[in-house]
C-alpha cells in the first residue's frame, strides 16, 4: 500500500514537472525519456530511484543551461556519477544487512571476528566509494563552466530535497489511506 502511494505520488510529480522540462531550449538536443512506469504491484525501490535519476537528467539540462556541445558529455558523466552512488549504496546496504543479521539478539552470532571484519570492510568501502565519487564529480565538472558547477551543486541539493518531500508525502498519504480503510 505504501509502495502504491509512493508510485502514485512519484508519477504525479514527475508528470506534472516533466512536461515543462521535456521541451528543451532550441540549442540543446532532446533529453532522454523517462523509463516507462511498470505495474504498481511489481515496482521496486531501485526502479523508483532510476525514475528519479532520469527526471534529474531532464531537469539538469534546463537548470544548468547546458549548450548543445556540453549536453552529451554532461549526461554521460552524470549517469556515471549516479551509477557510482547507486553501487556505493548497494554495497553499504549489503554490509549493514550482514551486520544486522549478526547482531540480532535472537539469532545473531557471538563471533566478534566476523563483526570486526565487516566493520573493516565497511570502512574500506566508504573510502573506496568516496574516491570513486570524487572522480565522478571531477568528470562532471570538466564539462561545466564555473557558474554551472556551482549551479549543479545547488541543483543536486534541490533535487534531493524534492525526493525527500515526495517520499514524505507518499508516507503521509499511505497513513491517511490506512486510517480511512483505503487500499
Amino acid at each position: 500500500m505504501i509502495l502504491r502511494t509512493l508510485i502514485a505520488a512519484a508519477a504525479i510529480t514527475l508528470i506534472s514537472t516533466v512536461t515543462a522540462a521535456a521541451q528543451p531550449p532550441q540549442t540543446a538536443p532532446a533529453p532522454a525519456q523517462l523509463p516507462p512506469l511498470p505495474d504498481p504491484a511489481t515496482i521496486s525501490a531501485p526502479q523508483i530511484q532510476r525514475w528519479f535519476e532520469a527526471f534529474t537528467v531532464l531537469q539538469a539540462q534546463e537548470a544548468l543551461q547546458l549548450s548543445e556541445a556540453q549536453y552529451g558529455r554532461f549526461v554521460t558523466r552524470l549517469k556515471a556519477l549516479q551509477e557510482a552512488r547507486r553501487r556505493q549504496q548497494q554495497t553499504r546496504n549489503k554490509i549493514l544487512a550482514d551486520m544486522r543479521r549478526l547482531t540480532n539478539p535472537q539469532t545473531g552470532s557471538q563471533d566478534e571476528t566476523q563483526l570486526s571484519e565487516l566493520l573493516r570492510t565497511l570502512r574500506e568501502d566508504q573510502d573506496r566509494g568516496a574516491a570513486e565519487l570524487k572522480r565522478a564529480y571531477e568528470a562532471v565538472d570538466e564539462t561545466l563552466d564555473v557558474r554551472q558547477r556551482a549551479r549543479f551543486r545547488v541543483f543536486e541539493d534541490r533535487m534531493e530535497q524534492q525526493k525527500l518531500e515526495l517520499l514524505m508525502r507518499a508516507r503521509q498519504n499511505a497513513r491517511a489511506n490506512r486510517g480511512r480503510g483505503g487500499p
